[in-house]
């Protein structure tokens, strides 16, 4: 039988889920394999790079990431912990639970991360440019952070209008 591609609900800035830290998965259930394949379907969806559980409205320590232009390498990091950064670069970024918005983040320019696979295997990955971007902005949102967590005061009043509009969206 062919599984229909599932989009989740999107939760967006405002919604308290986004800011608590999420819950390690202690068993990889067919449930869980089940919210991966959907979040992966939500992320190719909305033509992202990557998709956290806590942006499904799901506390748990899941995120996907995807930066091929086919959408064949799908990379799934289950109670991820980042062993090492290093270096540093600003880049632009935007967030699906923030849509339309966009700005200048700086972010280590490489990430060592060690994870579980959906088999409950552990690995170790290495990864610099937009896959160490990626990485780190979705293991953010594990952490109840937000890329706009990273601007200065001066940026969030810039951007104060777009975000307060997003949140009335969000209740």
């Amino acid at each position: 039988m062919i599984k229909k591609k599932k989009n989740l609900k999107i939760s967006l800035l405002g919604k308290k889920e986004l800011r608590k830290i999420s819950e390690q998965i202690s068993e990889i259930s067919e449930d869980i394999k089940e919210l991966v394949s959907d979040m992966a379907d939500t992320m190719y969806y909305t033509n992202g790079v990557g998709l956290a559980a806590p942006q499904v409205g799901k506390n748990l320590r899941v995120f996907v990431v995807d930066i091929s232009k086919k959408e064949n390498d799908l990379k799934v990091f289950i109670n991820p912990k980042i062993l090492n950064m290093k270096g540093m670069e600003i880049n632009e970024e935007g967030c699906i639970s923030i849509p339309e918005v966009y700005a200048e983040v700086p972010r280590a320019t490489k990430v060592e991360i060690e994870a579980l696979d959906l088999n409950g295997n552990k690995f170790k990955l290495i990864a610099n440019g937009l896959l160490a971007i990626a990485i780190q902005h979705e293991y953010d949102h594990l952490e109840g952070k937000l890329f706009i967590d990273y601007l200065s005061k001066t940026k969030i009043l810039e951007l104060k209008k777009d975000l307060e509009k997003i949140k009335c969206r969000a209740n």
